[in-house]
């Protein structure tokens, strides 16, 4: 058989016990290089969905343990892909990253107009990305009959990109070092891509139907499903096809292409008299694109610093929603806006600033 066939084999053969993921860490890293923040986050939301019991030992080792990512007391590489928080891993862990694009035009031979890259560790990647799905993706408004509230509806259903982001990052080949996961935002589609091919026999054809979750890298998948992040079961791309459905959006598309794994996205047929050459550009009618939602938390700052709960009262939500929650990181994690640092540092008082001065834009 060709070598490239072999060796395919000979991997799936080895993958139940030897995988890139569940190698020791390289020489030197530590848990001091994780997101302790992080880590935690996990564990709370792991408890709250019931798809973790609630633990006694709060410390990260313990968790770590709890989570499958250390082994024979070795830290392993899938805790870097989750957790990784010291810029010293960039050099030991580049493919830790995503690629995040818009084009003006149909291929990637247009011009950018935004072209972004950032390293980090999983979770941050996915909010990164839907940070940019936030600045580039159309809103159509409608007033419903019967409804007192207009009725929003995005290009692309943001619920069917994040879990196909979430699916990239947890199912990629890690082992290419020069590779990332990338979403490309054209006038036509959305594509993201997902370094490395399918295995154990699937075929993108097989995605469109119920199938066995396979997922190639279990530890991070596992990580990801107790944060609630995806869904077990090889559910994930039929839950994709029903959300594109309901935003009325035509089912996406699955190939393998040069080594790695597409998925595209095409516009909701519910924009209407919209050129396909002005999608993800501004729109000047008012009613074609809100203010968004960072766009809201930084106005809000520019008046002074404000607590997480002053500013959902202020948008008008009750309660702090988990899209509020997604803005503020990503904004912290950009350097955008900062922590103030009250008496006692944990505390309720803490709010949130504009950083340096810095204003929408910056």
């Amino acid at each position: 058989m060709p070598r490239t066939e072999y060796e395919r084999r000979l991997i799936e053969r080895l993958h139940a016990s030897r995988r890139w993921e569940n190698e020791p860490v390289a020489e030197g890293v530590t848990i001091g290089d994780l997101d302790e923040e992080e880590i935690q986050l996990t564990v709370d939301n792991a408890v709250r969905l019931g798809r973790l019991e609630p633990i006694k030992k709060r410390d990260v080792k313990s968790i770590l343990r709890g989570l499958e990512l250390i082994h024979d007391g070795k830290l392993l590489n899938a805790a870097i892909v989750l957790y990784a928080n010291s810029e010293r891993l960039k050099v030991l862990y580049p493919q830790c990253s995503i690629r995040l694009a818009r084009f003006r035009g149909k291929d990637r031979l247009s011009d950018f107009s935004d072209n972004r890259q950032y390293w980090g560790n999983a979770f941050g990647l996915l909010r990164r990305a839907e940070s940019f799905l936030l600045d580039h993706v159309p809103i159509a408004g409608r007033v419903v009959p019967g409804k007192m509230q207009r009725e929003d509806r995005p290009l692309y259903p943001p619920l069917a990109t994040r879990e196909a982001l979430a699916n990239a990052l947890c199912h990629r080949d890690y082992t290419v070092a020069g590779s990332s996961v990338s979403l490309a935002m054209y006038d036509d589609r959305l594509e993201i891509v997902s370094p490395g091919e399918l295995h154990f026999g699937l075929k993108p054809e097989v995605l469109l139907e119920p199938h066995e979750s396979k997922p190639w890298n279990p530890i991070i998948a596992g990580v990801f499903y107790r944060a609630g992040i995806i869904e077990k079961w090889g559910t994930g791309t039929l839950k994709i096809i029903d959300w594109c459905r309901e935003g009325n959006n035509p089912e996406p598309q699955w190939k393998e292409q040069a080594g790695s794994l597409y998925v595209i996205f095409f516009p909701s047929r519910d924009i209407k008299g919209a050129e396909r050459k002005d999608i993800g550009k501004p729109v000047s009618q008012p009613e074609l694109q809100p203010e968004s939602l960072r766009e809201k938390v930084i106005r809000l700052l520019t008046e002074g610093p404000l607590s997480k709960s002053e500013i959902s009262k202020n948008l008008g939500q009750k309660q702090i929603s988990g899209q509020l929650k997604i803005v503020l990181k990503s904004l912290v994690g950009e350097g955008v806006i900062a922590y103030t640092i009250p008496e006692k540092p944990k505390s309720r008082l803490q709010k949130y600033k504009l950083k340096n001065g810095k204003s929408l834009g910056s």
